[in-house]
């Protein structure tokens, strides 16, 4: 009885570490969709039912999250299909986003048309409240919470407590679990996990900041976006947004 009660408590010990190092270190593949028609009717109302048989009702692109509580990289593995026929530039699709949470600082490679971004800076600072509201994503009970970021945008975001990663999409983070949904309701854009993956050492090697690009902060970026932006009114202040995520 004593040995097949050993034999037991090694297995629970066993089954621990695993699941210890599983929820670690990941890569989590993430959906991002755009709901292309809110978003351009929002924009310019005075076009849209003229123009919205030529843009997609909405598109999909695919990224992939690795890393682990002091690290992480997210990039895209899969660009948006847009129907032929039909017509929409996806923004900010190609950022590259290094988060630091041991420094609380950012390094994001972020292509803005004819020049390339190399965004240097603190981690976003995100007002979240938690709320008892929870949904199930990729497996894992998500626990809700709602964020607000540069004073006036809503985030709302389901985290993992089980996985104890402070990341998420973009550089979107600040929970006490890796973030496996997310929507940006002034973007009309979601993010949700579809599948989560146990990482090794060796998976965690490509974890490293991009390097190419002008160099700036965050301020310097939004300084450069809006002389850009500043003759494109509701579309630019989207895209504008887009990238400063």
């Amino acid at each position: 009885m004593k040995k097949i009660f050993s034999i037991a408590l090694i297995l629970v010990a066993f089954s621990a570490s695993a699941q210890t190092t599983f929820l670690n270190q990941v890569s989590v593949e993430f959906e991002k969709r755009v709901a292309v028609w809110p978003l351009l009717k929002e924009i310019q109302p005075e076009w849209f039912e003229r123009s919205k048989d030529n843009r997609p009702q909405e598109v999909f692109s695919y990224f992939n999250f690795t890393g682990d509580a002091s690290h992480s990289l997210y990039k895209q593995t899969k660009a948006a299909v847009v129907a032929r026929g039909k017509w929409f530039e996806p923004f900010a699709d190609n950022n590259v986003v290094y988060n630091n949470y041991t420094t609380g600082t950012t390094t994001a490679q972020k292509p803005i048309y004819e020049q390339t971004y190399l965004v240097e800076d603190s981690l976003l600072k995100i007002k979240w409240k938690i709320t008892p509201d929870t949904r199930t994503i990729a497996g894992f009970e998500c626990r809700k919470a709602v964020g607000i970021l540069y004073d006036t945008i809503a985030v709302f975001a389901f985290y993992a407590e089980e996985i104890p990663v402070s990341g998420g999409p973009e550089g979107i983070t600040g929970l006490p679990g890796m973030i496996l949904g997310m929507g940006i309701p002034r973007l009309h854009t979601t993010w949700f996990a579809t599948r989560v993956q146990l990482l090794n050492e060796a998976g965690m090697k490509v974890v490293i900041p991009a390097t190419k690009g002008k160099k700036v902060d965050r301020t310097g970026m939004m300084t450069a976006l809006e002389k850009a932006l500043k003759d494109w009114d509701q579309y630019g202040k989207k895209m504008m947004l887009a990238w400063l995520i």
